[in-house]
């Protein structure tokens, strides 16, 4: 039996999820746009739907919702739609230097259209500095787009005094809230987004299916042109199994989140004590400031991709940062932004908990990943030859 501790990459469908779906697969799959009783019944689908998404994050109306094909979709159509929108106004966006590479890689095509793009830096633990911030505003700044939480190292980012900053300044704040969403409580009346990430897979509903929360006021262009559905804002059929199944999703975790992020948090806090006993192991991100279900370590002398492959050979199904990057050789940018040397940030292991993990999962790892990372060291030619010397000592 395998321990899974990649939920920060995916999540499984919860099963009472899948049954909210199958209905729109083949009974009630009829299209919104439709005037026949089968539209009828979408319809009515589609905005009990897009009131449960609502409450969720408690919003003040259904209409704050908007359904994309999931969160990078949204964060396309928030931060290029905003840009696009504001672009009379001003040309200045700012972002983090460790956000989701999806926003990295809208800054760098919208500086291809002539914005300019600034990165507010990150301090050791990954959060950003309020006062540099502050200092890259200009009046030409039309939009901040910082995530909730890393999603790499679980760090909480200050987005209340972010949105203080962005309102005093009359400028937007986008968040992408992918990272925080099923464990920390979304309340946009109480932290007022103007733009808001959510993603239903991340909340154990099926892929392929987010919304953009919009705040009353907040006008973006589309980013996609057809027939006008979502408002005008996001054209294309709506996916009526993905949205139900969204829904249901974001039901369950509104009513369980509280539990569910507190077990978590008593599994992770044993996770990383138990860690940490490793010699030369290490925490990264703040080490208290973070997601419940966060745990992200890096390890002298050996490279993250090798303990993987390791844990992988053990049946522990880990990650060594985003999994959205993880087919480069590159270190994480979240751990150098954060000033990890590259050679340290290429030793980190991810480990994201989840509904389904259980007390077993943990002492899996920290029963084999000891053994892992004695083998590893010895045979790496960077450990330093008093650590080598104390290891074969050790293993004999």
């Amino acid at each position: 039996m395998s321990a899974y501790l990649d939920y920060q990459a995916a999540k499984p469908v919860d099963p009472r999820v899948f049954e909210a779906m199958k209905p729109y697969f083949n009974e009630d799959f009829g299209n919104p746009s439709s005037l026949h009783n089968y539209g009828y019944r979408a319809t009515n689908t589609l905005e009990e739907s897009r009131r449960k998404i609502a409450e969720f994050i408690n919003a003040p109306s259904p209409d704050n919702i908007i359904f994309t094909s999931g969160a990078t979709e949204s964060n396309n159509l928030g931060v290029i739609g905003a840009a696009l929108r504001n672009k009379k106004k001003g040309n200045h966006i700012i972002i983090s230097e460790i956000e989701h590479i999806s926003i990295l890689n809208i800054g760098k095509f919208l500086e291809r259209q002539g914005f300019i793009v600034s990165k507010v830096p990150v301090d050791r633990f990954g959060i950003i500095n309020i006062n540099k911030l502050e200092r890259l505003i200009t009046d030409k700044t039309i939009l901040i787009s910082v995530s909730t939480a890393s999603n790499e190292i679980g760090s909480l980012q200050p987005v209340e005094e972010i949105v203080a900053i962005a309102q005093k300044k009359k400028i937007w704040f986008h968040s992408d809230a992918v990272a925080s969403e099923s464990t920390i409580p979304i309340d946009v009346q109480k932290v007022p987004f103007d733009l808001l990430t959510l993603s239903s897979n991340d909340i154990y509903g099926p892929r392929g299916i987010g919304a953009l929360y919009l705040k009353k006021g907040v006008r973006v262009n589309p980013i996609i042109i057809g027939g006008g559905q979502e408002m005008g804002i996001r054209s294309g059929s709506e996916n009526m199994p993905g949205i139900a199944g969204f829904a249901k999703a974001a039901e369950i975790m509104k009513t369980e989140i509280n539990e569910e992020a507190t077990r978590l948090k008593v599994l992770r806090d044993k996770l990383i004590r138990e860690i940490l006993k490793i010699p030369k192991s290490y925490l990264n991100g703040h080490p208290e400031q973070r997601t419940p279900n966060n745990a992200n370590f890096r390890f002298d002398y050996i490279e993250g991709e090798s303990l993987l492959l390791s844990l992988k050979d053990e049946k522990v199904e880990v990650a060594t940062g985003s999994a959205c990057s993880s087919k480069t050789l590159e270190p994480s940018h979240t751990l150098i932004s954060c000033g990890l040397l590259h050679e340290e940030a290429h030793g980190s292991l991810l480990l994201s908990l989840g509904r389904y993990t259980e007390e077993k999962d943990i002492d899996k790892i920290v029963e084999v990943l000891p053994g892992i990372v004695r083998r590893l060291r010895i045979l790496s030619p960077l450990t330093s030859s008093d650590l080598l010397k104390k290891l074969k000592e050790e293993e004999n």
